[in-house]
């Protein structure tokens, strides 16, 4: 072997030197005597005793291999015995799971047949060792927290889908999902377990029972008195439910909590256990022991400073040594039980990483003595044991075990070539390296030691029934304020220790990003970039396949940490080169989502497939860009030949798979998240039926194949992605429009672009679940609140009740003391400020990203989707998750960023550069939830004018073909708080109720824009063509949704009628109270509308004005009609009360309805009042009845009718004083005096028409209009509104050219 780094030449058998005397003095050997002294002192026998000098043998590098083989051999002899088979045990020495018959269910099994994930509904797995005497221990690592039964089985045991570990008479298990054990029949036991725990399983042959232990303590004895005897013998076994997972350890790695008197199932490596230790003594003496040639004596040596000053005689010491020590090295269970204790060792002295440079040293060493893959062996081993040890580490007030395992992770990835060499092959192809970045949250805070930290625990005490915080906050009391500071005293010691965690985490990520360590190679931070590519295209591209995606909870501590990282490295660039930005202003410059130097797998741009994008903008692209496509590139694969590339690939993979476990290799060759805790392999796919269910729809295989040409991840060198002189690198292709000052180094872009991939991808989601444990805290607050109410109004005579209630406070108050410390930990993790301004960073980032983008023009379709996404999330989770605790008015900037957000989603909303309607879909509702905050709204407004009336514009398309009822609700929370009535936050006869949530955009307080009411205003009024086509959309809209309304609860009727009582489907009700809403939403848009601009239907020199207030009272009069008639179909629904249908009820329709005929005849002028007066009383439908429904009067005969129920109460406008103003009613009493003058004088003075002159279409009004060229008749109304959506004869369908006015001659 050639050492590297010593230009010395070695042989790995033979390292005898000549003896010539003058040869010392050339190779700078020591003398005979020293060397004797010094090889005497480094290799000690056993006992540790030297002998005397006169009885040593005289040793030299000639004789010193037989020595140390003499030496090694030493105890082997009395060690033989225990090698044999133990007795009490049946099977393979070496224990893993049975993947060929031992299985039930579908399971997926890593390659070292340690871990496991169930993948179907309750599949179970044996080890395929058993034991039948004495006592044995196994270890079971929790990767996830569900529901599992761990334990032991007989040969014996059937299990199926539905019984597993512990529900067949010879099988016993616990479940630290439920707290419980099982043995066919089950009981509580133990503690629950979480995900990072370790469970022990103990059985006594002897004795006859089985015990468990988690972390090290015990749970007691589950069961006793087992079936032994013949041929009762047990295996270890687990059943699990779908995608839980867990990892085994039956001794092949050392026990983390082993117990005194039981043996694991699988023997340590004894002999070479004792080899390896006593090697290791002798290298910790060489580091011990100097030499001081001058003197000619040996010395004792500082050994944290040791260093190999290439000292021939030490050199050839350890070549000797590192000649046994090195195989032995390549073992899991001695990598983790020797040098991982002696690295860990030399750290536990304290201080910083840094002043530990003997680790660097050994690492040196190990490159120089070891075999290439000896090494890579050693270091795959090394971090392989520190990410488990990390990660199912249990939690401890200092967090001690964490940082000690952190920190040996920095000392090894601080050595150039060791991180280099990890980063390539081992942290993420073998390892889930991110673990590293994660701390758990402990669900036992008793034994994370949270009750000493936070001794003292708090919560928000302001909270009303309805969940929102009291307008009346009461004084906080003096006790209160104790217990509160004492809290954030206590909050504070823990965000302290945390941080020291998340520091050494963010060191890991800086020296993962260093570029400038060139030495030999790529620098770390490129082929760091690379990995991390492909990881986010795993965890973007199979969404559905849970094994190989990274648990969110890992990503959002990854994400945090990354942002740090990069940071730090933005802001050194800043300070080295003044032009660049600083990290305050970063973007992502739009160059990179069109000129394919950073791969976006197969994520959605704006506009659509990126192939598509390629064939129509590519003179674009040239133009601006000066980027030419490829004309092969365009070429795009059809389906015909993916197909056959799938099924090449599908068959190639069968035909080298073993048929003994059916496996679905190529999906599953990337770290399986779920399963083993560090390994990540999990292509052994273990099915009872004969078919596997889990081929993906198209495998990776044919993937790659497709995607080789663009992706290329993998060569890409430093050159490609920084750029050279002449070459922009990751920046080519800069447009125009985009500014020519550098940025910052081109690599930390696409970390950046990484990050926002990541927050999209899951951080968001797991944001919004972490809430929870708040939502709990407040929940059970109330409930305590609410206890001791009780218990205060409580009479002293009934005990009972009183017992009970103190009962009740007491679990309360435990809970919460639980619940608030826990709180504690998550709030400093997840929500505390530092992650809340990485998030908002985050969101101005995506904001500047897309404000550069929108100025290329048409090259804005090329930036993908999730850009759009992560800005519209990471402002919903600044508003609704970090709220509790901190506040989003605080951040520097706020209201600026507010306001540009805004601009974003009033431009991008009908942006028809964008084309995905799911994305449409989500700028829709966001702008939606905008408009319905105060604070929000205002940032909608400070936006420049021209782009708040470009918003309202298209606001005001017409409805027809696009998504309308999310427009129309924005339309009506601008209007809301100034409509008739239409001051309320929840609907009158819902105040009695719960909310389900109190911080729906729905239920805050109405907040309405002049503003942009005036811009509508405008609008309608200067457009001619704008106001018809969008009433006439309303309109349409609001005869569908109320008509649907009407079907719908008719058929609620019917069901509710029949004897046999049917159930309505609850989906079904949900559409019909939706139906409902959309009915009096518009309703409310139009009566917006004819408050803002009633001269769209009051003044008839427009030309279609008479027509739309034809149209709109006539639907207004079918509403009133419906809604009003007495005992009909309407208030027999409303008085059901059924749940879905909450919302249905008289006021809010009468009340928007009210509102429109108050504005059309009593506040406006004489001549728009008569206009709608006689068009109101034209329509057939009209009846004088409804409006005066309106303030409960009833006609005659029906007050006769309904004389016998007197408890009837009748529907009126006067009995929502709170809601509706004095003024507002006089008016409706003025409106309806006034029709009831004016439907007088109408009837006396109306003229009976026959019936041969009414209109054929409605029969309602006399014939007035005449089409060209067929010459059939209509009246105008009927004409008008049809054809304003169809230009074909109602009767013999040819298309009309013109409508005359008809006039019946007099003579007939």
């Amino acid at each position: 072997m050639t050492s590297r780094g010593a230009g010395t030449a070695f042989s790995r058998k033979n390292y005898r030197l000549s003896t010539e005397p003058e040869k010392s003095k050339v190779t700078g050997i020591v003398n005979s005597r020293l060397l004797n002294d010094y090889l005497h002192r480094v290799f000690t026998s056993a006992d540790g005793n030297q002998p005397a000098a006169a009885y040593r043998k005289h040793l030299t590098f000639q004789n010193l291999q037989e020595h140390l083989e003499r030496l090694l051999a030493e105890e082997n002899g009395s060690e033989d015995s225990r090698d044999q088979v133990a007795e009490g045990r049946l099977g393979p020495s070496t224990v893993v799971l049975d993947h060929t018959s031992g299985f039930e269910g579908l399971l997926l099994v890593d390659d070292d047949l340690l871990g496991v994930i169930g993948h179907s509904n309750f599949g179970s797995i044996r080890a395929t060792t058993c034991v039948y005497k004495g006592k044995w221990i196994y270890e079971v690592l929790i990767s996830s927290q569900g529901l599992m039964q761990i334990g032991w089985c007989t040969l014996n045991c059937r299990f199926n889908q539905e019984e597993g570990v512990g529900d067949t008479p010879d099988s016993y298990a616990y479940d630290g999902n439920r707290v419980r054990k099982w043995n066919v029949t089950t009981t509580n036991y133990g503690k629950s377990w979480a995900a990072g725990d370790i469970v022990s399983c103990l059985i006594d042959l002897d004795e006859g029972t089985i015990a468990f232990c988690l972390n090290g303590i015990s749970l007691g004895t589950a069961f006793d008195n087992i079936t032994r005897g013949a041929g009762m013998a047990y295996f270890p076994a687990i059943s699990l439910s779908f995608k839980e997972s867990v990892a085994f350890n039956f001794g092949s790695r050392p026990l983390r909590y082993p117990v005194e008197g039981y043996r694991p199932l699988q023997d340590p490596p004894v002999a070479d256990l004792l080899k390896a230790r006593k090697l290791l003594g002798y290298l910790k003496n060489v580091i011990h022991i100097g030499i001081d040639v001058t003197e000619g004596k040996l010395v004792e040596k500082d050994t944290s400073m040791w260093q190999l000053q290439g000292e021939p005689t030490v050199l050839i010491t350890l070549a000797h040594i590192f000649n046994y020590f090195s195989p032995l090295m390549c073992k899991v269970y001695l990598v983790e039980d020797v040098l991982m204790t002696f690295l860990l060792s030399i750290l536990e002295r304290g201080g910083a990483v840094e002043a530990h440079p003997l680790i660097q040293q050994l690492l040196d060493l190990m490159w120089l003595l070891m075999e290439e893959y000896e090494v890579h062996e050693c270091l795959k081993q090394l971090l392989m044991s520190l990410l488990r040890a990390y990660r199912f580490s249990p939690i401890i007030p200092d967090l001690g075990l964490q940082i000690h395992y952190l920190r040996l992770t920095i000392a090894v990835l601080k050595h150039e070539k060791s991180r280099k060499y990890l980063l390539s092959n081992v942290l993420f192809d073998v390892l889930r390296s991110v673990v590293f970045f994660y701390i758990k949250s402990p669900l036992r805070v008793e034994e994370a030691g949270l009750q000493e930290l936070i001794p003292t625990t708090w919560w928000p005490n302001r909270f009303t029934k309805e969940g929102k915080e009291s307008k009346e906050v009461k004084e906080e009391s003096a006790e209160e304020r104790l217990r509160r500071r004492a809290y954030e005293r206590g909050c504070q010691r823990l965000k302290k220790r945390i941080e020291v965690v998340e520091g050494l985490q963010v060191q890991i990520l800086k020296l993962l990003l260093n570029n400038k360590d060139r030495g030999g190679g790529e620098a770390s931070r490129y082929i760091f970039l690379n990995k991390f590519r492909k990881f986010l295209q795993e965890n973007a591209s199979n969404r559905g396949n849970l094994a190989v995606l990274c648990p969110p909870e890992y990503m959002v501590c990854f994400l945090h940490r990354l942002i740090a990282a990069l940071r730090y490295f933005w802001d050194g660039h800043k300070a080295k080169t003044p032009a660049a930005l600083s990290s305050e202003e970063a973007y992502v410059p739009p160059q990179l989502f069109y000129n394919g130097k950073v791969d976006y797998f197969d994520l959605q741009r704006l506009g659509g497939l990126l192939s598509h994008l390629k064939k129509t903008l590519k003179d674009d692209l040239a133009a601006k860009a000066n980027i030419l496509i490829d004309p092969a590139e365009l070429q795009a694969v059809t389906m015909d030949d993916l197909d056959e590339d799938e099924e090449s690939a599908t068959s190639a993979a069968q035909s080298q798979r073993p048929s003994a476990a059916l496996a679905i290799g190529g999906a599953l060759a990337r770290p399986a998240w779920l399963s083993s805790p560090t390994l990540g392999r999990a292509n052994r796919f273990l099915s009872t039926a004969a078919v596997s269910l889990m081929n993906p729809r198209r495998p990776l295989g044919a993937l790659e194949k497709i995607k080789v040409l663009s992706l290329r991840a993998e060569q890409r060198t430093r050159e490609d992605i920084e750029g050279t002189h002449g070459n922009d690198g990751l920046l080519l292709g800069r447009p125009p429009e985009e500014p020519d000052q550098p940025i910052t180094e081109n690599s930390l872009l696409e970390v950046l672009d990484g990050i926002v991939m990541m927050y999209n991808l899951s951080v968001h989601q797991q944001l919004g679940k972490m809430v929870g444990v708040s939502d709990d805290v407040n929940e059970y607050a109330m409930a305590l609140k609410d206890t001791e109410e009780k218990i205060s109004r409580c009479p002293k005579r009934r005990r009972d009740i009183h017992e009970e209630l103190l009962k009740s406070q007491k679990v309360f108050s435990e809970k919460l003391n639980h619940l608030s410390r826990r709180l504690a930990w998550i709030n400093v993790t997840i929500y505390s400020k530092e992650k809340m301004q990485d998030i908002y960073w985050l969101l101005r980032v995506c904001i500047r990203t897309i404000e550069h983008g929108d100025r290329t023009g048409s090259l804005f379709a090329f930036m993908p989707e999730f850009y759009l996404s992560v800005a519209m999330n990471s402002y919903s989770a600044l508003k609704n998750y970090f709220s509790p605790v901190n506040s989003m008015e605080e951040l520097p900037g706020y209201e600026e960023t507010l306001m540009r957000l805004a601009a974003i989603l009033a431009k991008h909303f009908a942006d028809s550069r964008i084309v995905g309607t799911d994305i449409r879909d989500s700028l829709m509702q966001a702008l939606a939830s905008y408009v319905c905050y105060p604070h929000s709204l205002r940032a909608v407004e400070r936006i420049p004018e021209e782009q708040r009336i470009s918003m309202m514009k298209n606001l005001l398309a017409p409805y027809e073909q696009r998504p309308w009822a999310q427009t129309n609700w924005i339309l009506v929370r601008l209007w809301r708080g100034c409509g008739f009535g239409y001051r309320y936050t929840r609907l009158p006869h819902l105040l009695k109720t719960k909310p389900e949530d109190a911080s729906l955009p729905s239920l805050q307080k109405p907040c309405p824009s002049t503003l942009l009411q005036r811009h509508m205003a405008d609008l309608l009024r200067s457009d001619r063509d704008l106001a018809p086509s969008f009433l006439n959309s309303v309109l349409n809209q609001l005869n569908w949704a109320f008509s649907e309304f009407i079907g719908m609860i008719q058929e609620i009727q019917q069901a509710a009628e029949r004897l046999e009582r049917n159930f309505v489907d609850s989906r079904q009700l949900k559409v019909c109270a939706t139906c409902f809403d959309l009915s009096v939403s518009l309703l409310r848009v139009l009566e917006m509308t004819v408050t803002l601009a009633p001269e769209i239907f009051l003044d008839w020199n427009r030309p279609s004005s008479e027509l739309l207030l034809r149209r709109l009272a006539q639907l207004l009069n079918q509403v009133l009609n419906r809604v009003t008639a007495e005992r009909n179909l309407f208030d027999r629904v409303v008085n059901l009360r059924l749940p879905g249908l909450e919302s249905v009820d008289h006021y809010p329709i009468l009340v928007a309805v009210t509102g429109i005929l108050v504005r059309l005849l009593v506040d406006t002028d004489v001549q728009g009042t008569e206009r709608a007066t006689v068009v109101l009383l034209a329509d057939p439908c009209f009846q004088l009845r409804s409006i005066q429904y309106l303030l409960g009067h009833a006609e005659p005969s029906a007050l006769a009718a309904a004389a016998p129920a007197t408890d009837k109460r009748h529907f009126s406008l006067h009995t929502y004083t709170e809601y509706i103003s004095t003024e507002e009613l006089t008016k409706v009493e003025k409106m309806l005096n006034h029709l009831s003058e004016e439907s007088k004088q109408a009837a006396a003075t109306t003229l009976p028409t026959s019936e041969e002159d009414l209109c054929p279409i409605c029969y309602a009004h006399p014939i007035s209009a005449i089409f060209r060229p067929c010459s059939h008749k209509s009246c105008k109304a009927c004409i008008n509104q049809h054809l304003m959506n169809n230009k074909d004869c109602f009767f013999c369908k040819a298309t009309i050219t013109g409508v005359d006015d008809f006039t019946k001659p007099a003579s007939s």
